[in-house]
C-alpha cells in the first residue's frame, strides 16, 4: 500500500471514530431519512399509488440533504478548531483529506441507504417495477452527491451558521428543478436546461425509471453515472478550493 493510500485510510478511519463518539450526528445521518420517508408513507396513506410513485424519488433526495448539511458542517469544524491546519503541515494532500472524508462517510451513505430502502420495500410497501438492489445503488449514490457538495460549500463558509445557509442556495433550486414538482419536458426552455446541468435532476430521473422499468435500462446506468460524475467532481473542486482556516 503508498503513503497516499495510507493517509487516506488513516483520515477515514479518524472520521468514523469521531462519528461514533457524535450518537446524535450519527442518529440524524441513519435514521432521518428513515423517519421522513415514513411520514410520507403516512401522508398519502390514502394513497398508496402516490407513495409508490414519489417514493423512490424522495428516497433518494432525503439522504442527500442530511449528507450534505452534516458533511459541510463537519469539515468547517475541522478548519475552525485548527485540525485542518495542523493536518496540512503534515504529509497529507488535500484530495487526500478529502477522500479519506468520502470514505468515511461513504461507509455512512451505504449505512444510510441501506436502512432507509429495506425500510421503503420491507416495512412500508413501497412498490417498484426494477431491482430493488438499483434503487439501493442510486440511493447509495445521492448520498454521496450530498457528502460531496457538503464538502465543496464548506470551504466557502466562515461560520457555522453559514454553512447551513448554503443549503437552500445550493439545493432548493435543484430540488425544484429536478422534476418532482413539475415534470422536466413541460419547464421554460431556459429552466429546462439549466436543469440538465443540475446533478439532482439525473437522480430522480433514474429512481423515476427504476419505479415503473423493470431490469435495468442503460438509461438508469446513464443517470447513475452522472451522479457518480458529479460527486467525484465536486471532490475534486473541493480539494482545489481547501482552505486551511477560516479567516
Amino acid at each position: 500500500m503508498n503513503a497516499a493510500a495510507r493517509r487516506t485510510l488513516a483520515t477515514a478511519a479518524r472520521v468514523l471514530a469521531q462519528l461514533r463518539h457524535d450518537p446524535r450526528t450519527v442518529a440524524m445521518l441513519l435514521f432521518v431519512p428513515c423517519l421522513l420517508l415514513v411520514l410520507l408513507r403516512y401522508m398519502y396513506d390514502a394513497q398508496p399509488a402516490t407513495f409508490d410513485r414519489i417514493g423512490p424519488e424522495l428516497l433518494g433526495v432525503f439522504p442527500l440533504l442530511v449528507m450534505f448539511l452534516v458533511t459541510s458542517v463537519a469539515m468547517l469544524r475541522e478548519r475552525t478548531g485548527g485540525t485542518l491546519e495542523r493536518l496540512l503541515t503534515m504529509p497529507i494532500g488535500k484530495l487526500d483529506l478529502l477522500l479519506g472524508y468520502a470514505l468515511a462517510f461513504g461507509a455512512v451513505a451505504l449505512l444510510q441507504a441501506a436502512l432507509a430502502s429495506a425500510l421503503a420495500i420491507g416495512v412500508l410497501g413501497l412498490d417498484v417495477a426494477g431491482p430493488t438492489w438499483m434503487l439501493f445503488a442510486v440511493a447509495v449514490a445521492d448520498g454521496l452527491l450530498g457528502m460531496a457538495l457538503g464538502l465543496l460549500v464548506s470551504a466557502f463558509a466562515a461560520t457555522e451558521f453559514q454553512a447551513v445557509q448554503f443549503l437552500p442556495a445550493v439545493l432548493l433550486p435543484q430540488l425544484l428543478l429536478c422534476g418532482l414538482f413539475v415534470a422536466r419536458d413541460d419547464m421554460a426552455p431556459v429552466l429546462r436546461l439549466l436543469s440538465d446541468v443540475l446533478p439532482l435532476s439525473y437522480a430522480v430521473d433514474a429512481m423515476g425509471r427504476i419505479t415503473v422499468e423493470g431490469g435495468v435500462s442503460g438509461r438508469v446506468l446513464a443517470d447513475l453515472a452522472v451522479v457518480a460524475g458529479s460527486a467525484l467532481l465536486a471532490l475534486l473542486l473541493g480539494a482545489a478550493t481547501l482552505r486551511r482556516r477560516t479567516d
